[in-house]
């Protein structure tokens, strides 16, 4: 697909276009600092992008005062003492030097235990918890797609969960394909259904329009209550980029 990048003003906030291969321009603000990008098919000049961004001024000054009053961790060195989230819970972080393999448990509702071996660097701890997180994900994930397959009333082919800077998931409609964001093994269950929720409903309709919101509140009605508390969970300490 071809691409195009470009960078404007408006009004003194700076506006990413990405340009592509799209039938419809869609207009997003990312955490955690409130950037504004703009996706937009080939044709379309920059000062089309302005005046759809001046048409959604105050919605974007929303989202950023959201971002900018919103909690985010700081970065994580993995020691005893920090907290950390699992599925909504906040835990305390206690760390085990030992012989053998890594692991991570959970030992009761307050603490959770990470084995490392003498030596360990914050990166080789990283990878052992973010490495949890995802085994954690993925014994969750296929009950709760079997679950909504049949109130959706759509077949999810292919899924994984990976690493995403941007989204909190993505779906291939066509293919029937689903990516989830390794972040949500810190969030409830409730903001994981959402998204998956959300992503498989986009099978159906490919954009945010009324018809999307529409199956949504069919298929899930207290679905913008979990988006809510999604969006008022504690950031992780990321360098998000588009």
């Amino acid at each position: 697909m071809s691409t195009e990048r470009a960078e404007i003003r408006v009004r003194g906030l700076a506006v990413q276009i990405v340009r592509k291969d799209i039938k419809n321009l869609h207009l997003g603000v990312y955490p955690p600092n409130g950037r504004v990008r703009v996706a937009v098919p080939l044709g379309v000049n920059n000062h089309a992008v302005q005046l759809a961004v001046i048409g959604k001024l105050g919605w974007i000054k929303r989202k950023r005062a959201m971002f900018a009053t919103q909690e985010r961790q700081s970065p994580r060195e993995y020691v005893t003492g920090e907290s950390h989230y699992f599925l909504g819970q906040r835990y305390r972080l206690n760390v085990v030097t030992r012989d053998g393999t890594a692991a991570v448990v959970i030992r009761n509702n307050r603490t959770i235990d990470l084995f490392v071996r003498k030596g360990s660097d914050t990166a080789y701890r990283e990878r052992v918890f973010l490495a949890w997180y995802r085994r954690q994900l993925k014994k969750m994930i296929p009950s709760l797609i079997q679950k909504w397959e049949v109130i959706v009333g759509v077949k999810v082919r292919e899924w994984c969960v990976k690493k995403m800077k941007t989204k909190w998931g993505s779906c291939n409609g066509k293919a029937h394909r689903i990516w989830l964001n390794l972040e949500l093994a810190k969030k409830s269950v409730q903001c994981l259904e959402y998204i998956l929720v959300h992503e498989m409903v986009h099978i159906l309709e490919r954009h945010h329009n009324d018809r999307f919101k529409l199956l949504m509140d069919e298929f899930m009605p207290q679905w913008r209550l979990h988006r809510d508390e999604l969006n008022r969970a504690p950031l992780g300490q990321e360098t998000w980029s588009y």
